[in-house]
């Protein structure tokens, strides 16, 4: 235990001198023993294990007994096509997680870590991943802890360790110290520094004891590299119906073999049509499609500064009703800023100037070009002074500071001493109650006056005013001198100038995004480490919550039962001073109660409760490695808004998937409803199974895929969360794909009919000739295909007609019609492709009776939405 040792006996152990540090050669020696200061996740699976982990579908299993079948009966085309189909979907799967995993990958590059060691000799800045253990690492405010240290000195030293403990205060270090218990808690070992923990004020220097997995960072790491992967709603539907339909299939072929052995019909002709209908029956592109949808949604969200790592979590965000959201950074800017002044004087309008300048002074942070560094306190004042054209760079020239007395928790003060023109002069700044207890006097109308009992009230209320609203109060005070004070004699009978509010101010463009979610029948839920005031008037300001009784703390938390907590968080919207442990009893309550809940988080502690959302949603900038591992999607820009904007694109990609799904399976009952009717009234078959392999692959394929990436619909944000056991069917989604493939399947067989009727045959007609079966088999060909593409319009929107949507809105859309129209249009008239699927051209007559017959479906469904529109404005 590193931290029960002396400093000198942690050196001595690791062989190095605290003054030169190591040298290029033992650092060498020791990357190789050690390997690179990096967390591990667990190892990458091959393209083989992705590729066959993609073939585990039911549709992927009938399609491979078809395959099997195929190769039996000697049809080896239509085995080839089948298979070509199954590896496309494997392949598209693999290319789609094999990006994703990239995109992890470039965001880590993006958020590695610089840091300061002593190495030969000389102090250089290196890649964290570099760091071995036996550096020593030099540690200023701003800087992030690379590797677990033993701290071997420290000045006024302060590291914030909330990405380890959850503990939002920075803790004070203090390297003398020892502990002799093995089982002090990591928050109070005060002589240590943690891996991905950062320096907020001070300085200090340290020994690496500890890198990558074995940092108590690693540890965590390790506990967490378990997958507690559930099935999204999405891929729950998609096994469902690829179960469905497998059985439907199977059970399709069954019936085919009994009424054709009760028929007579020939055994290979049985064969032959089995493979038919079961080909009919799957949509062999619906795994592809949905894949290449979910791809393209994933895309357009990077663009939003959303980077989602596991693609049917897309979806799963189109249902949330519940987003648990952190205050710091998120909702709010994340950087302290000073909102309010208040000075004894009259003049409300006119610049504390003195005051501004003792806040500048007294403080260690730096500000330059748009970036500060040090305590966020510090900076906000620092900010302040450059608001008022009061910088510190110039200031410090002018006020050389010649003494110091440094922060102090028991006092809440900090001192400076600066050199004047006339002297010295001492700048105070901390609690104003503090600040009143050692002045003798207060500045109020420029003039310095005794501090009456009376002026201390007046400061005090004013103050309180201030805490009421939730600012951070922050007082400042002077004194002259002729001499340089000893740090014991700085802060008495001083001279009070007055004092700011400060608050980590709400982000412009949240206050929208909430009216959005809430108009979206989304629940926003803030919860944080800090106080309940602060929380809460941010809240407010964001219209979150609206009272204090919407609010709870951590501490509340625990004096409830899992039932009683689970009752009363219906009415709750915000959390505060709750640890890690709370926020994964939160989101359980919420999910009990049949919610879908979003987390977001950025710590290593946040990773259980980020595990446990149906959605969680990591921190890119200042999240951990472990939490953006343990999430499903992170925010680049740790923005609120952008959380509230994948919802939508969420809601969008599932509307879309619904119209892919139904669509495709529309044009499958039709394919069913064709095949299965000249079965069971002895009619020869209007369709080959490479011909319906075809159109599914092909001519489906392309406006589904086009259906799929559709803009969406206006209103989509107007309307409740999606109930996640809803079915891909519910609102009369079914009972119109049965009436489509109902309508798809008769105009087939009524095109197939023609077809035969102009060569002199009936659909009984015994021993039909090979070129009059070919000429009408390529009329149904073109039917089904025609209808189908034209069909694909109408699925744009269940209640609004194509013109209301707009026709070319979707210009993908029109395009994949079209393109699908001339494939057909080559797949009759190029020979080797007539041929193949054994078709034939058609005459000009027959073209155009063909585009009659196939536009039916299309201009029925736009009547049934007249009537649905109809009567759903007479329910309103």
């Amino acid at each position: 235990m590193w931290y029960t040792q002396t400093r000198e006996a942690v050196l001595e152990e690791q062989k190095v001198n605290a003054a030169t540090g190591l040298s290029s050669e033992e650092v060498k020696a020791r990357l190789k023993r050690y390997g690179p200061n990096q967390l591990k996740g667990k190892p990458k699976p091959s393209i083989w294990a992705l590729f066959f982990a993609q073939l585990k579908d039911m549709l992927i299993y009938v399609l491979l007994g078809a395959v099997v079948v195929t190769l039996i009966v000697g049809e080896y085309v239509d085995a080839i096509i089948i298979l070509a189909v199954v590896i496309l979907n494997a392949a598209i799967g693999v290319i789609q997680e094999r990006k994703a995993e990239k995109a992890i990958e470039a965001l880590q590059q993006m958020t590695a870590n610089k840091s300061l060691v002593r190495r030969d000799g000389e102090v250089r800045e290196i890649d964290s991943i570099d760091i071995v253990p036996g550096d020593i690492v030099i540690l200023d405010a701003g800087r992030y802890i690379p590797a677990d240290l033993r701290l071997l000195e420290s000045a006024n030293l302060q590291i914030e360790e909330s990405a380890l403990t959850g503990e939002s205060v920075p803790s004070d270090k203090q390297a003398e110290d020892l502990y002799e218990d093995p089982k002090t808690p990591i928050g109070d070992l005060s002589n240590m520094a943690f891996m991905s923990t950062l320096v907020t004020y001070g300085r200090g220097e340290g020994i690496v004891v500890a890198t990558a997995m074995d940092t108590e960072m690693g540890k965590i790491a390790k506990i967490l590299d378990e997958d507690i992967q559930e099935l999204t709603p999405l891929q729950k539907k998609l096994e469902e119906l690829g179960k469905m339909l497998g059985y439907i299939a199977i059970g399709i072929c069954v019936v085919i073999f009994v009424i054709g052995l009760l028929q007579g019909r020939d055994l290979f002709e049985l064969f032959l049509t089995a493979i038919s209908l079961a080909v009919a029956a799957i949509p062999e592109g619906l795994p592809a499609i949905v894949a290449i949808v979910l791809a393209l949604g994933v895309t357009r969200m990077s663009r939003i500064n959303a980077i989602v790592k596991k693609l049917p979590a897309v979806e799963t965000l189109g249902s949330v009703n519940i987003i648990c959201s952190d205050k710091t950074g998120t909702l709010t800017q994340n950087k302290m800023t000073v909102v309010k002044h208040f000075t004894a004087e009259p003049l409300e309008d006119e610049v504390p100037v003195e005051m501004i300048k003792a806040f500048v002074l007294c403080s260690d942070a730096t500000y330059e070009n748009g970036e500060g560094t040090g305590d966020p306190t510090e900076i906000a004042l620092v900010v302040y002074g450059e608001q008022h054209n009061i910088l510190k760079r110039s200031l410090e020239a002018e006020y050389k500071r010649v003494g110091e007395k440094p922060f102090d928790s028991d006092r809440k003060l900090m001192s400076t001493v600066n050199q004047t023109r006339e002297g010295y002069r001492v700048h105070t700044k901390g609690a104003i109650d503090q600040l009143l207890q050692i002045s003798s006097s207060a500045v109020v109308n420029g003039e310095v006056v005794p501090l009456t009992e009376e002026l201390k009230q007046r400061y005090l209320q004013a103050a309180e005013a201030m805490s009421d609203d939730a600012l951070r109060v922050l007082g400042a005070a002077y004194k002259d001198t002729d001499r340089i004070l000893p740090p014991e004699d700085m802060e008495q009978d001083l001279t009070v100038l007055g004092f700011v509010g400060m608050i980590d101010p709400p982000r412009i463009e949240v206050k929208d995004s909430i009216r959005e979610a809430k108009m979206a029948g989304i629940t926003p839920i803030m919860i944080t480490g800090d106080h309940r005031n602060t929380a809460v008037a941010i809240a407010k300001e964001l219209d979150i919550a609206h009272s204090l009784e919407q609010s709870m703390t951590g501490a509340e938390i625990d004096t409830l039962s899992d039932k009683d907590f689970a009752e009363k968080i219906r009415n709750i919207r915000v959390f505060a001073r709750v640890s890690p442990e709370h926020k994964v009893k939160i989101v359980k309550a919420f999910k009990a109660q049949g919610n879908i809940v979003s987390m977001t988080g950025d710590g290593v502690n946040d990773a259980p409760s980020l595990k446990n959302a149906d959605i969680g949603v990591a921190m890119g900038i200042t999240g951990t490695d472990v939490s953006k591992g343990a999430s499903d999607m992170i925010l680049t820009d740790d923005n609120f808004t952008t959380i509230v904007q994948a919802i939508r694109e969420g809601r969008n990609i599932y509307a879309n998937i619904r119209k892919t799904v139904t669509f495709l399976l529309a044009c499958n009952f039709g394919e069913i409803v064709a095949i299965l009717a000249s079965i069971l009234f002895f009619w020869p078959l209007p369709l080959l199974a490479t011909q319906i392999l075809w159109i599914n692959l092909v001519t489906d394929t392309l406006p589904a895929i086009a259906l799929g990436v559709d803009p969406g619909e206006k209103d989509v944000m107007k309307r409740k969360p999606r109930n996640p056991k809803e079915s891909f069917f519910a609102g009369g989604a079914a009972l119109q794909a049965v009436l489509g493939g109902l309508l798809i399947g008769a105009l087939t067989l009524v095109a197939f009919y023609v077809g035969l009727a102009e060569h002199g045959y009936g659909l009984r007609s015994p021993n039909i000739s090979e070129e009059a079966m070919t000429y009408a088999r390529t009329m149904a060909f073109v039917v089904l295909a025609a209808s189908q593409l034209f069909y694909s319009f109408s699925k744009r929107s269940a209640t609004k007609s194509i013109f209301a949507v707009g026709l070319f809105s979707n210009k993908l859309l029109v395009g994949a019609v079209i393109a699908g129209l001339v494939l057909q249009y080559a797949s009759i008239s190029i020979p080797f492709l007539a041929a193949a699927f054994k078709v034939q051209n058609l005459s000009l007559p027959d073209w155009g009776l063909v585009f009659v017959l196939a536009l039916i479906p299309l201009i029925l469904n736009e009547i049934i939405k007249v009537f649905v529109r109809m009567r759903r404005g007479a329910s309103a």
